[in-house]
């Protein structure tokens, strides 16, 4: 079982959290405790749920979803080409 963070490093995690960059507090969080992956995900969207119940304005990224607009603008972007191209020499 790893120690206690210190107020330090919370802050610093805090820090990583606060702008979104989750990947980045579970490497730090990992190097601080010395946990696997999946413990330090855990722990990580622990402090993250925590830090946005008690000051959600500070967080400059929204909660990352799972890249869908992605696929559907790319999917559009193929059709509207397969459209053109059919048209065109169709």
């Amino acid at each position: 079982m790893p120690q206690p963070l210190s107020d330090e490093q919370i802050s610093n995690l805090s820090n990583y959290i606060f702008r979104g960059e989750k990947i980045q507090a579970i490497k730090v969080y990992r190097d601080m405790t010395g946990l696997g992956l999946k413990e330090a995900k855990d722990a990580v969207e622990e402090l993250e749920r925590s830090f946005r119940a008690s000051d959600p304005g500070r967080f400059t990224a929204s909660p990352q979803g799972k890249g869908c607009l992605g696929v559907v603008v790319a999917g559009l972007l193929c059709s509207g080409l397969v459209i053109y191209a059919l048209e065109k020499w169709g």
